[in-house]
């Protein structure tokens, strides 16, 4: 069964940091791009980031380019965000998912293993 735990949220004051953890198992973790997707309350799931398993090329939705990195390390099966420069709008829940390429629909997950992100104005 493949899994994908998110962790490392919690709440911040605007301008702060956070470096959220994704966690995977139950597949070759290096054969996979990793996404992160968000949902807000009332709003719909958004992907915001995607490292690459070819080459760790990654890719940022315009809401979080320059302030958020995604970086993986293959041998702890294990994707990091930094989130850097926290707005409130940035308050939602965070989920991680797998894909064959970031470009792909079809994301493995059970998007239920998520942490929660508040940013406090």
């Amino acid at each position: 069964e493949v899994q994908l735990q998110a962790s490392g949220g919690g709440l911040v004051q605007a301008g702060g940091s956070l470096r959220l953890s994704c966690e995977a198992s139950g597949l070759t973790f290096e054969d996979f791009a990793i996404g992160w997707f968000r949902q807000a309350p009332g709003k719909v799931r958004e992907g915001i980031s995607c490292i690459s398993a070819t080459d760790g090329s990654t890719r940022y939705a315009e809401s979080v380019k320059g302030r958020f990195t995604t970086s993986r390390d293959n041998a702890k099966n294990t994707v990091y965000l930094q989130m850097n420069n926290l707005k409130p709008e940035d308050t939602a829940v965070y989920y991680c998912a797998a894909a064959d390429l970031c470009s792909s629909t079809d994301w493995l997950g059970s998007w239920d293993q998520e942490t929660q992100v508040t940013v406090s104005s």
